[in-house]
């Protein structure tokens, strides 16, 4: 009888032992897989998007005024000459178009936009935009921005109310 019970309770141990075993494999192999999953999710990166924004330049002789915009038109930046600089003569001036264009570059980098769509507008009615549009433009192509289009969209007078000056024009 004390042969019967000691080969019971060492079977009992054997069978207790295999029971741990089998028990403990599937933690083994869940904690392989999630080692695996968590190897594949950190060399596996994600593709950032192309965030891309409208820049609206309204560039008079007076005063230059970069807005920029999303996609469905909504304000994510709006710097004018007069936020950079205190002297009226120089809100025009290519070097404060600079100032204004660095500003605006600082603002975009933090929302993620890498690529514009640029209109320039000038004064209804003038020769052509002021001297800003031009800086503003190339300072921000050197900080790495993608300039995709330039649109003029400058408004063009079509007959409207007579000049002033009379019939024969004005007597200087």
């Amino acid at each position: 009888m004390a042969k019967i019970k000691e080969k019971n309770e060492e079977t009992d141990k054997v069978l207790e032992k295999e029971i741990e075993k089998i028990s403990e494999e599937p933690k083994e192999v869940l904690e392989e897989i999630t080692d695996k999953e968590q190897e594949i999710k950190s060399t596996v990166k994600k593709k950032e998007k192309d965030v891309e924004a409208v820049l609206n330049i309204y560039a008079s002789f007076n005063n230059t005024i970069a807005h920029v915009t999303d996609a469905s038109g909504r304000t994510l930046a709006k710097v004018s000459g007069g936020m950079v600089t205190k002297h009226s003569r120089l809100k025009a001036n290519p070097t404060i178009a600079m100032f204004i264009a660095k500003r605006i570059s600082e603002i975009m980098k933090e929302k993620g936009i890498k690529s514009l769509y640029v209109r320039i507008r000038a004064e209804t009615g003038s020769t052509g935009p002021g001297p800003g549009a031009n800086a503003i433009i190339k300072s921000l192509s050197r900080e790495g921005f993608k300039i995709i289009n330039i649109l003029d969209t400058t408004r063009v007078p079509r007959g409207g109310p007579k000049k002033q000056g009379g019939r024969r024009g004005r007597r200087v």
